[in-house]
């Protein structure tokens, strides 16, 4: 499944994908923000994950800018079933922090969430990852009202995590628009 957004290109891993998801996610700062990614990352971990066998009704993609240079990752986006439901995650390379790019590719796949028949999205974010947050805000997410302790294996432990949740629909030929939930 491929997905083009205004600036970026959403797309399978490949297997030769391995070094840029390395660059990108060998950094403390991004996987403290993660619950499965180990710390430290080792070049093996790349490897596997760019070679995981795809869930069509769980798709994960590489956030890709294309450009006249190329098309290199600058990380990975994607839903996954976490107890039974549609849970969206992303990171970023931290040189691709503050550009909008989280927005953008997170807009992407809630369309292409409800195109695969997703109603209902969870995410959450570490309490001391508030710009996540507000990415999912931005997106349609609404906090919940519930804080409690996600797994994170960059951070060794559990953390305190703000869960949020975004109810799709569509309005007629049109992208999914927020619901309250």
């Amino acid at each position: 499944m491929f997905h083009r957004s205004e600036r970026l290109f959403l797309r399978p891993a490949w297997p030769e994908d391995w070094e840029a998801v390395f660059e990108g996610i060998a950094d403390q700062g991004v996987v403290r923000n993660l619950g499965r990614a180990p710390w430290p990352y080792a070049p093996e971990d790349a490897r596997a994950f760019v070679s995981r066998k795809q869930d069509p009704d769980f798709p994960s993609f590489l956030v890709v800018i294309p450009n006249a240079n190329g098309a290199r990752p600058i990380g990975c986006i994607g839903i996954n079933n976490l107890n039974g439901e549609a849970n969206l995650g992303y990171w970023l390379g931290r040189r691709w922090w503050g550009c909008g790019y989280a927005t953008e590719a997170a807009r992407a796949v809630c369309e292409i969430a409800y195109a695969i028949g997703h109603r209902r999205l969870v995410a959450s974010h570490f309490v001391d990852n508030p710009a996540s947050g507000k990415v999912l805000r931005k997106v349609g997410f609404r906090p919940t009202g519930i804080v409690r302790p996600h797994s994170s294996l960059g951070r060794g432990g559990d953390a305190p995590a703000v869960e949020l949740v975004r109810e799709l629909e569509c309005e007629e030929d049109g992208p999914p628009q927020m619901r309250a939930a």
